[in-house]
């Protein structure tokens, strides 16, 4: 096998090393003291997560990892992570050497530069697993990247994927795994991403006021909104709902997994759910397309969480959509943003 010139890392959120509580424990503290994860002074966020978040939730958080822990595969992250990384190592060939990191827990953003530098490649691309671009995943992958390479005397050439939000054969993965659901059995549709602070959007444009419902990010992609998250989550959901067939009134955005007093971005999952039963819906097909591997998130807030909660309000069925996690479509799409190819 000849010498490889060009290095791919791909980078996903984490997850804990064990389904036990000294490995959750490690997750939640190193992720939740993510200054851009929860933005906001060192000490009072220090106070906030090391001596009640944390403390309050790693028992609960464990039992959860648990419930979705595969005897055989480990976390489901973890999993399709190591699968999508072996499927574009293979795409790729020699030439190309592919590494995942974790931004959070193992492996680390540290440990695969190391890897790569060791390689004495050409380029390194980095490649985060959000196709929508927000500080508190895409930005903090690139500062660790940043943070790590400083210290280094000698760089090849750089590049970051910065989003892939609307990316056409990405959408398409998407909307063939609602097709295998028979999506004409549903009464509404679900678009749910991963939720942030409002404030984290007010630094999309330069005055530091960003409105999303100024800027139009519920209907379009222009100048003042292309960096907003909530707008290329909107976008996503348009190209989804395209290829599935289906009208703007028949499916709804909304945002799940908030934490705190302070406001999200609305609508929350949890609220579109009550409307939904009180409207007199009775079936959801809910996609989550801020994830690309199956995760907590979705297999267990979504598919079993949200599920019960809806029938308690007098629904009958959540049904997750599954993510993109090893489909072939889906690395292809990978090794088109590795080679900087447009469709």
């Amino acid at each position: 096998m000849k010498q490889p010139k060009k290095g791919i890392l791909l980078v996903n959120l984490g997850t804990p090393d064990r389904p036990e509580k000294p490995d959750v424990q490690r997750y939640l503290n190193q992720f939740l003291m993510d200054g851009r994860v929860i933005d906001i002074p060192y000490l009072r966020r220090a106070l906030l997560v090391r001596g009640i978040i944390v403390p309050f939730r790693t028992a609960n958080s464990t039992k959860l990892y648990k419930a979705i822990w595969d005897d055989k595969t480990g976390s489901p992250l973890m999993y399709y992570s190591i699968r999508q990384q072996q499927m574009l190592q293979e795409a790729l060939g020699d030439e190309y050497h592919v590494e995942l990191a974790m931004r959070y827990q193992n492996p680390s953003i540290a440990s695969a530069l190391q890897n790569l530098k060791n390689l004495q490649l050409e380029s390194i691309r980095i490649i985060p697993l959000f196709p929508q671009y927000a500080s508190a995943t895409t930005g903090s992958i690139i500062q660790e990247v940043m943070d790590v390479m400083r210290t280094w005397h000698t760089f090849p050439e750089l590049s970051i994927v910065n989003d892939y939000y609307e990316d056409e054969q990405m959408a398409e993965v998407f909307a063939e795994n609602g097709k295998r659901h028979n999506p004409d059995q549903y009464d509404h549709f679900l678009f749910s991403y991963h939720g942030l602070p409002v404030r984290q959007l007010a630094d999309n444009e330069p005055s530091g006021k960003h409105n999303c419902e100024k800027s139009g990010c519920l209907h379009e992609i222009n100048h003042a909104n292309r960096l907003c998250y909530v707008a290329q989550c909107y976008a996503t959901s348009r190209a989804i709902a395209k290829r599935l067939g289906i009208q703007e009134k028949d499916y709804t955005v909304c945002f799940q997994s908030r934490l705190g007093k302070t406001p999200w971005i609305q609508p929350y999952t949890s609220d579109v759910l009550k409307a939904q039963a009180e409207s007199g819906n009775k079936k959801l097909l809910v996609f989550c397309p801020a994830f690309v591997a199956d995760c907590l998130e979705t297999i267990y807030e979504i598919g079993i969480e949200y599920d019960e909660e809806f029938r308690e309000l007098g629904g009958e069925k959540v049904t997750m959509v599954e993510s993109l996690n090893d489909d072939p479509k889906w690395v292809e799409v990978l090794r088109r943003l590795a080679l900087n190819e447009k469709i």
